[in-house]
């Protein structure tokens, strides 16, 4: 994959403007910020729709089931995604995208870098190639923006990077739009998380729950210093415990609205133009 330099600019502006313009011919953009927490079953997978219509997909979940939830959010003529990012290698994440990469066109895909240890990895590597779709990696201080919406990357770092688990390599971004911050953790555990606390200022409205609810995941001190109003964790049926009651309870006693999308299915939380209010609405 191409390391980033300048290319990542004028990649993403023109990818962004291409859509711009489709959007302002074809379509009616809405100014709201739109956020799908898919149901994909035990693996991760969010829609971000940016006010214009830019559309930013985080992960793919471990399986082809993001097509069905793709195709019931997005107009059967709209078969464009402007950046596919994957958190981090790990099939509960990448290999839905898989799909999304052979059933749709892609501005650009973004990773942090690492390569997957499955054969299936290999497989998402072969499609991108044969698509021609650019593949560029960011890190910790990088910055994706769209107009006035923002997303910042805090990790992976130096110290993160190179870490034998995976997991902690994950891509963290912090998106900043229509005066709503939401959190997007893939499955860091708890070095990343006392990291990213005692760093930055990691306050959120919404936070996507690390690591499906693990025990090894959103300890109290990192919750503490999100603060999220709302809270979704990305589950489906499994033999980890996910989410656990520990996760459960620490996030109860922050106040937090909790949603699951094993109980809640796919959620959809909304933000109107110049309105600070959340609208969340649940498939089931």
């Amino acid at each position: 994959m191409k390391s980033k330099s300048i290319i990542l600019v004028v990649v993403l502006l023109l990818a962004l403007d291409l859509l711009v313009w489709r959007t302002i011919i074809l379509i009616n953009p809405s100014d709201d910020l739109t956020i799908y927490f898919l149901s994909v079953g035990q693996g991760d997978s969010e829609l971000v729709i940016l006010p214009g219509g830019v559309k930013v997909l985080i992960d793919g979940g471990p399986n082809n089931e993001v097509l069905t939830d793709l195709a019931a959010i997005l107009p059967q003529t709209d078969r464009y995604i402007d950046l596919v990012i994957n958190s981090h290698p790990e099939i509960d994440h990448f290999l839905g995208l898989i799909d999304v990469l052979k059933n749709y066109r892609v501005g650009t895909f973004i990773s942090n870098g690492r390569e997957g240890t499955a054969d299936s990895w290999q497989a998402l590597v072969e499609v991108l190639k044969n698509s021609k779709i650019p593949a560029v990696s960011l890190a910790a201080g990088d910055r994706i923006r769209y107009r006035e919406n923002y997303f910042d990357i805090l990790s992976p770092d130096k110290n993160f990077i190179n870490n034998k688990d995976l997991n902690d390599t994950s891509l963290v971004v912090l998106l900043k739009s229509q005066n709503l911050k939401a959190l997007f953790v893939g499955d860091i555990g708890v070095k990343p998380e006392k990291y990213l606390a005692a760093k930055f200022d990691i306050s959120a409205d919404i936070l996507k729950v690390g690591h499906h609810g693990s025990k090894y995941s959103s300890i109290a001190d990192f919750l503490k210093a999100v603060s999220p109003k709302i809270a979704v964790t990305e589950v489906g049926k499994n033999t980890y415990g996910h989410p656990t009651k520990e996760v459960l309870d620490r996030l109860a006693s922050i106040g937090a609205q909790i949603y699951r999308t094993d109980n809640n299915g796919t959620v959809k939380i909304v933000v109107a133009k110049d309105s600070s209010q959340i609208q969340v609405f649940k498939e089931k």
